[in-house]
């Protein structure tokens, strides 16, 4: 016996899921469950980010390489050679120089996207419904292409150097982590209040200058006092960048002190940032 296709039963069927959008009061959950859901939609802005910045450009994706390759020359020639900054073990000062500028990029690009998100799409934001931490997030994840396509000339750089990772890479994927968080919890505040305040724009790119030069990306963590090794690992990515190095070259610590009060900072400033985001979406469409 067959159903009849336009009995109420059938119509019931084909309808769309029914979403109730009601506003939020207090300190809003995170609804991880609802991120799920929208996962594709996450994805397809992620790769959507990908494809615009690149698109009508002479170089295309090799901009990915040109930053850090640019500035990894630019590091060798005035902090090395002229400065006489030394890295950490026997290694050459390019080598461990792009091993810190790989991290880095990662973590500067994912932030300057994720905090201006929102604003830079505030046509989605007026005008369809979904979770809005997807925008932030998928502006973040976008970052991975480039850092993909970077990694691939620091591969060259191993071989030519003949320098082999040890097992140490397998903490790797770690560390990576933790530079996406971090990048994503300060870019979830950011990308919040510029809804509000559009002069966040501005301090950004002031921001991460000033983050870069108390980062050990052009000098080694070493020259650190150890006494106050645990507050400079406050800075999030001063675990990370010394932690690269540690994974691809073997020089420096492995996970100590530093890491993990890296790790601390970067949980609470993640939390912290999905937190206030949920808390102040309500008036995102209004303002934005």
């Amino acid at each position: 016996m067959t159903q009849d296709s336009s009995s109420p039963a059938a119509l019931a069927a084909a309808d769309p899921p029914l979403t109730v959008v009601r506003p939020s009061r207090g300190w809003a959950p995170l609804e991880i469950g609802e991120l799920w859901a929208y996962r594709e939609l996450l994805g397809f802005l992620a790769w959507r980010d990908v494809k615009v910045r690149y698109k009508q450009t002479v170089l295309g994706a090799a901009w990915a390489i040109l930053q850090p390759f640019a500035a990894m020359v630019v590091f060798t020639i005035f902090f090395h050679r002229m400065a006489g900054i030394a890295p950490d073990g026997n290694v050459p000062y390019p080598l461990w120089s792009y091993a810190g500028l790989l991290p880095w990029t990662l973590f500067a690009q994912a932030l300057t996207r994720s905090s201006q998100s929102l604003v830079a799409q505030s046509n989605l934001v007026t005008k369809v419904y979904f979770p809005r931490l997807v925008m932030p997030l998928a502006a973040t994840v976008s970052a991975l292409v480039d850092f993909a396509v970077a990694s691939l000339v620091y591969g060259g750089m191993l071989v030519y150097y003949k320098v082999t990772p040890g097992v140490e890479l397998a903490y790797l994927p770690l560390l990576l982590l933790l530079a996406l968080a971090t990048a994503t919890g300060v870019g979830l505040w950011l990308s919040a209040i510029n809804v509000k305040y559009r002069d966040v724009r501005y301090t950004i790119p002031f921001l991460i200058q000033i983050w870069l030069f108390v980062s050990p990306v052009v000098y080694p963590a070493s020259r650190v006092p150890e006494a106050y090794r645990v507050y400079y690992g406050l800075n999030p990515m001063a675990g990370v960048i010394d932690g690269f190095r540690w994974c691809l070259l073997g020089v420096g610590e492995g996970p100590g002190e530093m890491f993990w009060a890296s790790v601390g900072v970067s949980a609470f400033v993640l939390i912290s940032g999905a937190y206030y985001f949920r808390r102040t979406e309500d008036f995102f469409a209004d303002i934005v």
